[in-house]
């Protein structure tokens, strides 16, 4: 096997388990491992640190995935890993119809592999090359664990390029994943609600929808009864969705996709819904100034926009994106008014997002309370000695 070398100094991370070895904290390299090849870590005086898997072509040389010297990174090993994983999931997966992630890579001790199950079919990322060549080991497990009615791969993520890897969709098992209606996660001290959404797991966003959201619909829906409520980069129309539930008054939804507008539509009246509402397709940024300048007002504005930062060299542009269209939306926000507003960036921390919205109520003039801290639903877990994994992040403020 082949054994990567750690430079004095640069121990501390695995110690502390952190999945992720970077090419800057290598030595030398004995061996000439292939891609996704499992490689054993030392430190330079020769003492096992841990074991993960290479990559040949990402700054991200090392993912690892033991820390202990006498467990072999085989199928029985993969096998369990992903079972352990199921089993944490075990209270949503009591209803067949509900959509839910079961494997959330390195949460959950299997980098690169993202597994997202939508009633009787399953979607499947391989997002590095130990994954990708170890697709068939993860399939038959997923078979044998689940007993799908049929696996689709969505392995298009921009973090498969870093991995020398083309894009793959396809059918990989069983039959072809039709558009299909989709029961939401609530949280473990709430009954399941009654919402249902349409999930593409072909073309729609990520593997089908924003299942990372689910847990936020409902917090933000609160805030929405009876609630003039504008729904920004509303795309499928989750949030419309549970503030229609709440009893808004009307709903403004707006969009830059015209498939996604008619697909929030679609959800609005799977779940037998005739709230007024009224679909704008248009850009976020353009609509939010027009809205200003039209003088028009809203008790609740909702901005859920898509990752703006990709690499840390488009942080600061970013950052300017995140302030404008939370300057702008503070401007249409009625006195005593809702502002839910996230950044799904993982570059952007909590801290610096808080920061981000305390700029834009300062150029706004407007006060701002607090009043809930938003993250990824359950399903989406943290592990502790890897903060990367919280990338979502979300405030519910109040507005003076």
């Amino acid at each position: 096997m082949t054994t990567v070398i750690i430079l004095p100094g640069r121990e501390r991370p695995i110690i502390q388990r952190h999945p992720w070895i970077f090419s800057g904290a290598i030595a030398e390299v004995r061996g000439n491992p292939a891609p996704g090849d499992v490689v054993d870590v030392c430190a330079k005086d020769g003492s096992w640190l841990a074991r993960g898997f290479w990559s040949s072509t990402s700054q991200l040389r090392v993912r690892l995935a033991t820390w202990d010297a006498n467990q072999p990174l085989d199928e029985t090993w993969l096998r369990e890993t992903i079972a352990r994983a199921v089993a944490g999931r075990e209270y949503w997966l009591q209803n067949p119809a509900i959509a839910c992630r079961l494997v959330f890579s390195e949460s959950d001790g299997l980098p690169g592999l993202i597994v997202d199950r939508y009633g009787c079919y399953l979607v499947i990322q391989l997002l590095t090359q130990a994954m990708a060549v170890r697709a068939d080991q993860v399939i038959a497990a997923l078979v044998d664990l689940l007993a799908p009615r049929g696996i689709y791969e969505r392995s298009d993520a921009e973090v498969r390029e870093k991995e020398g890897l083309p894009p793959a969709v396809g059918l990989r098992w069983g039959e072809t994943p039709p558009r299909l209606p989709v029961t939401l996660i609530t949280a473990l001290d709430q009954p399941v609600t009654r919402r249902r959404m349409f999930a593409d797991l072909q073309t729609g966003q990520k593997t089908g929808i924003y299942l990372d959201q689910a847990i936020n619909h409902l917090r933000v829906g609160a805030y929405c009864a009876d609630a003039d409520t504008l729904d920004c980069f509303s795309y499928a129309g989750g949030f419309a969705l549970a503030a229609a539930l709440a009893g808004a008054r009307q709903l403004t939804l707006v969009d830059a996709s015209a498939e996604a507008l008619g697909l929030a539509a679609d959800n609005l009246r799977l779940n037998n819904l005739s709230t007024p509402t009224t679909f704008v397709e248009g850009d976020v940024f353009q609509v939010l100034r027009r809205y200003r300048s039209d003088q028009r007002q809203f008790d609740v504005v909702i901005l859920d926009p898509p990752k703006f930062v990709h690499q840390q060299a488009h942080l600061q542009r970013a950052t300017r994106g995140y302030k404008d269209i939370n300057l702008q939306a503070l401007h249409l926000i009625r006195r005593g008014g809702i502002l839910a507003t996230f950044s799904c960036s993982g570059l952007v921390s909590a801290d610096l997002f808080q920061k981000i919205i305390f700029g834009a109520a300062v150029d706004a003039g407007r006060d701002v309370q607090i009043l809930e801290r938003l993250t990824q639903a359950p399903d989406h877990p943290v592990l502790l000695s890897f903060p990367e994994a919280e990338y979502l992040k979300g405030l519910i403020c109040r507005v003076w």
